[in-house]
């Protein structure tokens, strides 16, 4: 029988920290400090399943009209994580990379994401992608941009936070919501989305094995037919 298939690249919207919290009567940082064991655990599992890319959405353009001390909390928690964290996955092969409009960050979050990126550049067991003050509405208008300028706007792909990665098989997001939140816009286009009702905190390996179990059994089609999918000679050439 066949190994199943491993997504290259999943894409996760780590939702339900405050709900998490809120249901033991906890305040809602709480929710968001447990979820970072989720995040190890997530990493741990995609790591030894061999995906190539994995991208979280930690903060998005839209967070910050959060209530302000559940903002600061997040940043501070965010630059706790640069301090304490990157090593541990460098030491795993790990690259790390931060995607997102990072001038809206602290001059000393801003320097711990470069001395991040740059000490794990090398790394090629597993690339982490970090979204923080990231939308996908962002995401394709500053591509646009930066097209426009360099003379060629059809090109606007080439300059998308994401460029030169392999797009998202599957999409997870938590916490109960069927959305996609202005997340990755442009490549989701044919990615797999999987909705699960637990929580972020609650999400742990065998949640992670459901995932990709549910992933194994869909059939990716890319606008062809089931039949050309069994049979590629099928397909025009």
């Amino acid at each position: 029988m066949p190994a199943a298939p491993v997504p290259r690249h999943i894409a996760v919207v780590m939702d339900g920290n405050g709900r998490w919290a809120q249901k033991r009567f906890l305040p809602r940082v709480a929710g968001h400090k447990q979820g970072v064991e989720a995040v190890r655990t997530l990493i741990r599992g995609v790591s030894e399943r061999g995906v190539e890319v994995l991208t979280v959405f930690a903060f998005s353009s839209e967070n910050w009209q959060r209530p302000a001390e559940e903002v600061s909390f997040l940043m501070d928690l965010f630059l706790r994580a640069l301090r304490e964290e990157v090593q541990k996955l460098h030491s795993n092969g790990v690259r790390f990379r931060v995607v997102g409009d990072v001038s809206a960050l602290g001059v000393e979050t801003r320097s711990l994401i470069s001395e991040a990126e740059a000490l794990t550049a090398s790394n090629t067991r597993l690339c982490l992608n970090v979204a923080v003050n990231y939308g996908g509405r962002w995401d394709i208008e500053q591509a646009i941009v930066k097209a426009t300028a360099d003379g060629d706007p059809m090109a606007f792909a080439h300059w998308l936070s994401f460029a030169g990665q392999p797009d998202p098989d599957l999409f997870i997001r938590t916490g109960g919501e069927r959305r996609i939140s202005n997340f990755m816009l442009w490549q989701l286009a044919y990615t797999e989305l999987f909705f699960a009702d637990t929580l972020w905190p609650d999400f742990d390996e065998s949640e992670l094995a459901s995932a990709l179990a549910w992933f194994a059994g869909r059939e990716r089609r890319f606008g062809r037919t089931s039949e050309q999918i069994r049979d590629p000679a099928t397909s025009p050439a």
